[in-house]
């Protein structure tokens, strides 16, 4: 075996230096990007950070001078052009894209808080466009960016994979985002270009508010999960910054699960867990 100075240097391949980066979907400092891109930055990287509207503006720009970023634009995935303007003004300061951190959602209350089987074609329409289109048309615009290669990375859920109570039709939604991931690492692998998506565990979140009964879902992955916890935003920041970096450079089309194992767990085991908690009062 070599001696590990003859091998790598962990933390040079975790340097971001020189790197340039996009986060969208820093709505406040409780979202999931904002960690990430608290460690993208950290590392080294220099950032492009987006907001929805006016309305988060206010909660942005401060986290947007804290990460030194020279680019801060209006980005809302269903306003036309203002996603192309926000690739426009990479080209233009930078001519480069080193990696993207997609971390955007948004469906209509009303189709949220309702069963799958009831939901609006317009409400489906809207969490298809901005969870799923949104990432695909980022795709399509790094793509020229990323001469030598680069990462895209977005923000998954276990309930894309099986029901998880409440989470309804995005669910399905999320289902899809990370059908495109593969599909996408597949056309893209070709220039070096990686795609993958990070599963975070339940959050509090200003979108995770919004899910009736989350409070319940944070307490009962806590008990099931094999860490007997719930994940921090930071530990899903971290996950992000490694796909960032050249660190996991043969992955691509991955899911990975940033959620204290709660995804290996069977409906039995935690059957058995409510079980126990029911018997133990």
């Amino acid at each position: 075996m070599p001696e590990f100075d003859a091998c790598c240097d962990p933390a040079e391949l975790l340097d971001l230096s020189g790197r340039k980066g996009l986060v969208v979907g820093i709505a406040n400092d409780r979202s999931l990007a904002w960690p990430a891109a608290l460690h993208f930055r950290q590392a080294g990287a220099e950032l492009a950070i987006t907001y929805v509207d006016e309305r988060t503006k206010p909660h942005v720009v401060p986290l947007a001078a804290r990460l030194e970023a020279p680019i801060l634009l209006p980005c809302d995935v269903n306003a036309p052009h203002e996603l192309d303007a926000v690739f426009d003004a990479i080209t233009d300061r930078w001519g480069k894209l080193d990696f993207i951190l997609h971390a955007v959602g948004s469906v209509p209350p009303g189709d949220l808080h309702g069963r799958l089987t009831d939901c609006s074609a317009a409400g489906f329409s809207q969490a298809m466009h901005v969870s799923v289109h949104s990432l695909i048309r980022m795709a399509h615009l790094a793509e020229p960016l990323m001469k030598s290669g680069g990462s895209l990375i977005t923000l998954s859920y276990l309930g894309g994979e099986r029901v998880v109570e409440n989470y309804n039709v995005m669910g399905p939604v999320k289902a899809a985002l990370e059908a495109t991931v593969r599909y996408l690492a597949h056309e893209l692998g070709p220039s070096n270009i990686r795609v993958n998506a990070i599963s975070a565990g339940p959050v509090m979140t200003r979108a995770a508010s919004g899910l009736t009964g989350f409070a319940g879902l944070l307490d009962a992955t806590a008990r099931v999960a094999p860490l007997r916890r719930n994940v921090t935003a930071d530990e899903v920041g971290r996950a992000a910054l490694l796909f960032a970096s050249d660190y996991p450079g043969g992955i691509t089309g991955e899911v990975l699960h940033v959620d204290a194992g709660v995804h290996v767990e069977s409906p039995v085991a935690a059957a058995k867990m409510n079980v126990k908690s029911e018997n133990s009062r």
